[in-house]
């Protein structure tokens, strides 16, 4: 068997203002559709006010997250980003910062190693809609034909 290096990418519509996008589907996928069976899947987002990790993807955090980063790094403040650009979005780019723009996870079996409740998701901190690519490069072992 040989450890093999590939590189995927898929786009995401967004709605931006802290949207939240369930993507583990999508990466999964990617693995099952490329016959990878064991190694690592990093994930990552191209842009500076976009973000990717994990959590549980349910109503009532969907509504906390935002919260969360309203009160770290609130919008309304005054951001010297905004005063050079003049596009508002300073926030967006400390809260994207904060979080990271990648996520690496294990799989095997060709499926994820997530936890129960997991998932990896994608947050758009933008003040505006975007497409979005998100990258997805895996590492391991492929399935021999």
């Amino acid at each position: 068997m040989t450890l093999t290096v590939e590189t995927f990418s898929f786009a995401v519509k967004t709605k931006g203002n802290c949207d939240i996008i369930d993507i583990t589907d999508a990466v999964e996928k990617i693995i099952q559709e490329n016959n990878f069976l064991e190694g690592n899947a990093l994930v990552f987002i191209s842009g500076s006010t976009a973000a990717i990790t994990t959590m549980e993807y349910e109503p009532g955090l969907l509504k906390d997250y935002p919260k969360l980063f309203e009160k770290l790094i609130p919008e309304n403040e005054s951001y010297h980003h905004n005063f050079t650009w003049h596009d508002g979005n300073g926030h967006s780019h400390l809260r994207a910062s904060l979080q990271k723009s990648s996520f690496t996870v294990p799989f095997k079996n060709s499926k994820l190693l997530l936890g129960t409740w997991q998932q990896i998701i994608l947050v758009d901190f933008d003040n505006r809609s975007r497409y979005r690519e998100v990258i997805v490069q895996l590492i391991g072992i492929k399935e021999t034909e």
